[in-house]
């Protein structure tokens, strides 16, 4: 990046080569949708692109572009709430985010009894959920569970302790649990959707 900072434009397209792929899935498991999620990836780019001559090393790069993505997905979210602008799946583009939004879901507490659901509708229901976790909880459960990274690596890309990944991760399933859980058992809405969205 602090090449990028000097204007190197290899450098730039390296970054791009290293981190699209990992974007392209935290960002489509966000919001659903594959052409969706590779527009917010290039947005990603272009803030980065643009934040060069400001940026200045302190976390980790990953942290940080992963806190670009995350602040373009909820954005991308709370306008498409805003328009109540609701679209179908399309199963042949993100046929892969729904087993792993049911993967979650199901993870938060075995103990949930399994209801009759569209896959869509439960996908959206944890994509809600996620959203009404805090940044830094949101974040880790996403690195862990759909990244697939270590306690060690998600430690080194948010500037954490093991430990504390630890106690993050097993708050934010305790905390997506209560969140899931009426819905799961009673179809009830998650906290705040009734209201325009959890703060």
């Amino acid at each position: 990046m602090l090449r990028v900072r000097d204007d190197d434009a290899e450098a730039f397209a390296e970054l791009v080569m290293n981190y699209q792929p990992r974007l392209q899935r935290i960002l489509q498991h966000l919001v659903g949708e594959r052409d969706t999620a590779d527009d917010l990836v290039q947005d990603v780019f272009l803030r980065v692109y643009r934040a060069r001559k400001t940026y200045v090393p302190g976390a980790k790069f990953s942290t940080w572009i992963f806190r670009i993505a995350n602040n373009v997905a909820s954005n991308a979210v709370r306008d498409r709430s805003r328009r109540r602008e609701y679209q179908m799946v399309d199963f042949s583009g993100s046929q892969q985010a729904i087993p792993a939004m049911d993967q979650l879901a199901v993870a938060s507490s075995s103990a949930m009894p399994v209801r009759r659901l569209e896959g869509t509708e439960r996908a959206e229901m944890v994509r809600q959920a996620l959203n009404s976790l805090s940044e830094r909880q949101r974040m880790a459960l996403l690195l862990s569970k759909f990244e697939g990274l270590s306690y060690q690596e998600i430690a080194d890309t948010m500037g954490m302790t093991t430990k504390a990944v630890r106690s993050l991760l097993s708050r934010s399933r305790e905390n997506l649990r209560q969140i899931l859980q009426p819905y799961m058992e009673h179809g009830a809405q998650p906290p705040g959707e009734e209201s325009g969205g959890a703060k």
